[in-house]
Parts: structure tokens; C-alpha cells; sequence
């Protein structure tokens, strides 16, 4: 039986490595390629045309999200399995719209990742439990608003992660190559599609709810 092609998007070396390490060990698979940021992956899927992509959404320059959507334009039979810390459905089902197969996050087992290669491969699509267990609560916690983090650009998520870090407004606008004033629209754009009050309700959010963003 021919191996399943893997290709690796991550900018963690030590995950990269990781992975290959596992998968070029099973027989099952082989990873061709892997790189550190998303115009390699893109490239790479491009000419390696991989049967599977793993794809952290957390990437640069570009996001995953936008990878994934230029990978599938490049090497459409390439499916792409979105990873990353990230455990809230939204980002789930923001991938899968873009055309990924399936979703596993950096909590799930090496089993797990197995599962979700060989059932994307199959033709299926796989979320993985975290993910699962995580709708099944918003279900049942029904009387309760939950922020749209799905409503949220990469350029607010990006802006997030930074406040997140410790990050001034002015730190971000240097960091980012942007106006303060650019940095303070998006804030502001981020209070309001999270239905959060000021920044001290969205301080309180990134440390209570969007610790996996």
C-alpha cells in the first residue's frame, strides 16, 4: 500500500520535528516536507502536492486560514487538517468553510492525529473531542451569550494575542507597522463584535475565555 503523503505547517521546530518524527516511523506514512511559515507551506504544497497538509493557523506572514485557502486553490486534492491551540468551534468551523477536511488541537493525543489523517485521507472529515466537547457545553449552556470569536479578523486575532502578551497599543502599532490610531479602530471593532463593554471587559476576556486564541 502506498504511504500517505504529509506535508507540515508549523512554526514550532520542536512540533515539526515531532511529527515527523512519529509519522515517517509509522508505515503508513511519509512526511515530504515541512516549513515554519505559510508562504513555504503554500510553495511547498504547491510543488510536493501532499496528500495531507497540517496546517497551524497561528502561522506567518500570512495566517492559516489564508494558506489553506490559496493551498486549495494551488493543489486542490491536497486535504488540509487545521491545528493549533485554539478550542474554541469557531475556529473549526472557520476552517472547515475554507475548505479544510478536518481540526485537531495541540491537546490531542498522538492517536487522535493519527485518527484525523487517516479519516481525512478516507474522505471524511474529523473534529477532534476537544472541539466536540466543547459545542456539547455551549449547548447546554443555553441562557448563556458567547462571544462570535468566528466574527473576528486575523488582523483583530493577531491584535489579541498581543494585548494577551502585555502588549500597549503603542507596542502594537510598532510591532505591526500601523498607526496607533489604526491600532485603537481595531480595538474598538474588536469591543464590538465580542459585545464587551471597554478594555477592562476585554482584558477579562482574554484572560478568562480567549486563552487558547
Amino acid at each position: 500500500m502506498d504511504k500517505i503523503s504529509v506535508l507540515i505547517a508549523d512554526d514550532h521546530k520542536l512540533i515539526r520535528e515531532t511529527w515527523s518524527f512519529i509519522l515517517n516511523n509509522d508505515p503508513r506514512f511519509v512526511v515530504v516536507a515541512d516549513c515554519g511559515d505559510s508562504e513555504q507551506a503554500v510553495e511547498l504544497a504547491r510543488s510536493k502536492k501532499p496528500q495531507i497538509v497540517l496546517m497551524d493557523i497561528n502561522m506567518a506572514p500570512a495566517s492559516g486560514f489564508e494558506a489553506t485557502e490559496r493551498i486549495r486553490k494551488l493543489s486542490p486534492a491536497s486535504r488540509i487538517i487545521g491545528i493549533s491551540m485554539h478550542s474554541q468551534p469557531a475556529y473549526a468551523k472557520k476552517m472547515l468553510q475554507i475548505g479544510a477536511r478536518g481540526y485537531v488541537t495541540k491537546n490531542s493525543s498522538k492517536e487522535e492525529m493519527i485518527s484525523a489523517i487517516l479519516e481525512v485521507h478516507s474522505g471524511n472529515k474529523y473534529i477532534c473531542d476537544e472541539i466536540k466537547n466543547n459545542i456539547s457545553e455551549l449547548v447546554l449552556e443555553e441562557n448563556k451569550e458567547v462571544p462570535n470569536i468566528n466574527a473576528l479578523t486575523d488582523r483583530e486575532i493577531q491584535i489579541i494575542n498581543l494585548i494577551k502578551e502585555g502588549e500597549s497599543s503603542k507596542e502594537i502599532a510598532s510591532l505591526l507597522k500601523i498607526s496607533l490610531k489604526t491600532v485603537e479602530v481595531h480595538r474598538h471593532n474588536i469591543l464590538k463584535k465580542l459585545k464587551l463593554k471597554n478594555s477592562a471587559s476585554l482584558v477579562n476576556f482574554i484572560n478568562n475565555v480567549a486563552t487558547n486564541i
